[in-house]
């Protein structure tokens, strides 16, 4: 039962629930990963790198309302909880305890390419059920894609 009713078919919405939801869930990882990476970097760049990675922290929380909201306005209740997370994340595992300079570059540029690989399967997969999901999924694509690069950049 939705509580909220979807313009969408229940198939478009089958297609688009699942993208909106698996986006989630790497947006909200992506934001722990770098915090968690933030917290322990240590190294000749670290105050270039700890405060680019708050910049992605930042952006995965704003994208991750965002879609949490486009699945709400669909009639679809978004779960960010961290099991739901831990579970279905595309990010790999990061290092624990303190990450070299170089390392956490390293981490980083592996964890948006791995998100970014994901979102561009889903600009694909909602292109025709919904555009204007779509639409979000492209933006989130390109913020993320511009850190990807700039870590790429900067310390590489």
């Amino acid at each position: 039962m939705y509580v909220v009713k979807s313009p969408l078919s229940d198939a478009d919405l089958r297609t688009v629930s699942e993208a909106l939801q698996g986006a989630l869930v790497d947006l909200v990882d992506l934001s722990l990963v770098a915090k968690q990476v933030h917290w322990n970097v240590i190294g000749p760049r670290f105050r270039s790198i700890h405060l680019q990675l708050d910049e992605v922290v930042d952006s995965a929380r704003l994208h991750s309302d965002t879609v949490a909201e486009r699945a709400s306005a669909l009639g679809v209740p978004p779960d960010g909880r961290a099991a739901t997370v831990a579970q279905g994340s595309g990010i790999g595992s990061v290092p624990q305890g303190w990450v070299k300079d170089t390392d956490a570059v390293g981490t980083l540029v592996a964890a948006l390419g791995a998100v970014i690989a994901r979102m561009r399967e889903r600009v694909e997969a909602t292109a025709e059920p919904d555009p204007v999901s779509q639409d979000i999924f492209i933006s989130i694509t390109a913020d993320l894609e511009k850190h990807h690069w700039m870590f790429q950049a900067a310390h590489g």
